[in-house]
């Protein structure tokens, strides 16, 4: 997975990145013409500081939502649909799905090759969880299922590319991408009972970036926000090609 693999490139400057994507199946997918997603509603779960069996309830709980409103949209538009496994793990292994696995405290990964979302509860997750953010990532990491599922996960991992800049870029194009679905997901049931605009601006505060030094897999904090609220603007799949975006704009 190229995941895996742009942990080992070394940073590159964007400059190099500006060529184009042409698979139509990542840039003229059949989800970009489905339309707005279904306004729904989705209830969180009580959830209370350094309690993992809330944090996974609160989880599981999203999960029924996210099945709920893409099982719709996606059979609506007679795209492909199955559910997604849910795999809660004391520590992640060092290579996990053919991924290399870092040491984070708390962290939620996919795995294509059986449609699983595997996530560790660790304390920087668990001390103040009452912010939006598991939601958010929950949602982001549901967004990779969708993308198996409609084909662009695939086609992702088969695109070619001629160097590593290209690489890293075709990594947070796929990325941001994850970000706007997710975002289309969270305007499809927003308001949340309990929430105002602030929980929202605070959560999109949290958003943090590729960090100096790294390799550029994400995209910049200010990126990551742009893709994320086109989403929530318009709960529409159709606002998150990110394929066919111009380079400056997946920075």
């Amino acid at each position: 997975m190229k995941f895996a693999l742009i942990a080992a490139l070394s940073v590159l400057p964007l400059s190099g990145a500006a060529y184009p994507v042409t698979d139509p199946v990542l840039t003229k997918n059949p989800l970009y013409r489905a339309g707005p997603l279904q306004d729904s509603t989705c209830a969180e779960q009580e959830i209370r500081p350094r309690n993992r069996a809330d944090a996974r309830a609160y989880i599981d709980a999203v999960i029924t939502c996210l099945e709920r409103t893409w099982q719709q949209h996606l059979t609506a538009a007679g795209l492909p649909f199955k559910p997604v496994n849910v795999k809660y793990l004391a520590k992640f292994p060092r290579k996990w799905c053919d991924m290399e696995i870092g040491e984070g405290d708390s962290q939620s990964w996919y795995c294509g090759k059986t449609s699983t979302i595997a996530v560790q509860l660790g304390n920087e997750w668990l001390n103040e969880p009452g912010d939006l953010w598991l939601f958010s990532n929950t949602a982001t990491m549901y967004a990779m299922h969708v993308q198996q599922l409609v084909g662009i996960g695939a086609a992702y991992d088969a695109a070619p590319y001629r160097n590593k800049a290209e690489l890293s870029e075709q990594i947070r194009r796929y990325s941001l991408q994850n970000d706007c679905l997710a975002g289309a997901f969270m305007k499809s049931v927003w308001p949340l009972p309990g929430r105002t605009d602030d929980d929202w601006d605070y959560l999109l505060s949290l958003f943090q970036g590729d960090e100096a030094g790294r390799p550029r897999e994400w995209g910049q904090a200010s990126t990551i926000k742009a893709w994320t609220k086109r989403g929530f603007a318009q709960a529409d799949p159709g606002a998150c090609n990110t394929w066919t975006a111009p380079p400056s704009k997946i920075g």
